[in-house]
C-alpha cells in the first residue's frame, strides 16, 4: 500500500529515469536551502531546470499538475534564487514539472510540462 513518502519517492525515481533517458544531468535531488526545497535541479543544454515533480495514484482529486499554486511556484522561485546565487554560472534557467499519474499496479503515465512559470 502507498502512503505519501513513497509514493512521492517512487515518482521521483520515476522522474530521475525519465529525464536520464532524455539526455538531462542529474546536479542535485531534494535539494534543501533552509525551508526551501527543489525536488529535482538537472542541467540539459546549458540551461539549469529546475524540476517539480508531482505523483498522483488517480485522478479523483485533479491531474497532478494542476496541485501546483501560485504559492509552491513562489517558493520555487526563491530556491532557485538561493541555488543561483550559490552557483552563479548559471544564467539560462527554467521552470519544468514533471506530473506522474500511477495506475493500478506500477504502470504511469510521464508528462514533462517544460518552461512554466506563474
Amino acid at each position: 500500500m502507498w502512503n505519501n513518502q513513497s509514493k512521492g519517492k517512487y515518482g521521483e525515481a520515476l522522474a530521475m529515469d525519465f529525464l536520464l533517458n532524455r539526455g538531462f544531468q542529474i546536479i542535485e535531488k531534494n535539494w534543501r536551502h533552509h525551508h526551501l526545497e527543489v525536488d529535482i535541479i538537472a542541467s540539459f543544454k546549458g540551461t539549469l531546470h529546475i524540476i517539480e515533480v508531482k505523483t498522483r495514484l488517480s485522478l479523483r482529486y485533479g491531474l497532478p499538475e494542476e496541485s501546483i499554486s501560485k504559492s509552491k511556484m513562489r517558493f520555487l522561485k526563491n530556491a532557485a534564487e538561493a541555488f543561483q546565487f550559490k552557483h552563479p554560472n548559471w544564467k539560462c534557467i527554467q521552470f519544468d514539472v514533471i506530473a506522474i499519474t500511477i495506475y493500478q499496479g506500477l504502470d504511469h503515465e510521464i508528462l514533462l510540462l517544460e518552461d512554466v512559470y506563474f
